[in-house]
């Protein structure tokens, strides 16, 4: 209660709980937390360390007794008494000291997510403070955040291209139509850069350097004007530091079958979808969300295979985490 004794609107709060990255997002301050994914976790005490952007700097600095814990690997949670500490960690630093209301909170969930994780994630939001719990598809996060209006009688595509997973699906009226998922995202481009680079110049490098190289010249189409990068490494068979000039041309060589499944995924939902919801999409278009989806030309390669225009949106890596923390409205004023 305030001084007045009126009691004060809580804001809704969003969780985009991806592999890489956590954000959260609340309707009264906007993106309020973006945090990697990860947790530090000490074996001689059994105990949690560190957690988000301070287990990250940690990275790379632990010592023998201490390890890094992914709890969420390419959209599926493999460790589940990590990730409620984590999720516990991210709204209590989301609602801050709040004295009012509990808010209604909801949680962006991957999609291969079990309903016995389901559940499980549920509960430990209500113990984390929550008034009201809400599940949230990504796709459907996705669209909201993109600025769809999801409740309306139209067929739209989303593809949100995360860095485990990308998610495609055909949504109307606030529901998924038709949906497929593929275990191929920002993770895997950065490990197939990885691996060429390995095979193709003899060089070492780390998943940092390889995401810096998809940002600086990944592409998934021709270029006309091929743009160069070079990169420092290890040799694979000296040892010692090696340099390397490396192409966009390359790059696209070495993502070509990954953004070619992710296209065949998008083509495959097309050809399921009933025939008045596909004029809508041919009308409305497909909209790309997620950082994969910043790959330079992923959204024309995507227009080219399927002959429907596609627009990456803005803040796509944001989106998710928005369109979570709007939904509790949307849903509520929908089903009302």
């Amino acid at each position: 209660m305030s001084r007045k004794g009126i009691l004060m609107p809580a804001s809704d709060i969003g969780i985009d709980l991806g592999t890489r990255n956590s954000l959260v997002y609340s309707t009264g301050k906007g993106l309020v937390l973006n945090e990697p994914s990860i947790v530090v976790y000490d074996k001689n005490t059994e105990k949690i360390r560190a957690i988000g952007e301070e287990a990250r700097q940690m990275e790379g600095h632990l010592t023998s007794d201490m390890e890094i814990i992914r709890p969420i690997r390419q959209g599926v949670i493999v460790d589940y008494s990590v990730l409620e500490k984590m999720l516990k960690y991210f709204i209590s630093r989301a609602m801050g000291r709040r004295a009012f209301r509990k808010p209604r909170i909801s949680i962006c969930v991957p999609s291969g997510i079990t309903e016995v994780e389901r559940k499980a994630v549920e509960e430990v939001t209500y113990q984390a403070g929550a008034r009201e719990v809400f599940m949230v598809e990504e796709p459907i996060a996705a669209a909201i955040g993109a600025g769809v209006d999801i409740t309306k009688p139209f067929g739209n595509l989303i593809v949100d291209i995360g860095a485990g997973t990308t998610d495609v699906a055909v949504i109307s009226l606030a529901g998924v139509v038709v949906s497929s998922s593929v275990k191929i995202a920002g993770d895997v481009f950065d490990q197939e850069i990885i691996n060429y680079v390995r095979k193709n110049h003899g060089l070492f490098i780390g998943r940092d350097l390889a995401e810096k190289i998809k940002i600086q010249i990944g592409t998934a189409c021709e270029e006309a004007n091929p743009r160069t990068m070079e990169v420092k490494g290890r040799n694979i068979i000296t040892g010692l530091p090696k340099v390397a000039a490396l192409t966009s041309e390359e790059i696209r060589s070495a993502l070509k079958e990954a953004t070619g499944k992710i296209v065949e995924t998008v083509h495959g939902v097309l050809e399921k979808t009933p025939p008045e919801l596909a004029a809508d999409i041919v009308d409305r278009g497909i909209v790309l969300t997620g950082g994969g989806a910043m790959l330079h030309g992923m959204d024309t390669l995507i227009e080219k295979r399927t002959g429907v225009s596609t627009l990456t949106v803005q803040n796509a890596m944001g989106v998710v985490a928005i369109g979570t923390g709007k939904y509790a409205e949307i849903i509520t004023r929908f089903n009302g």
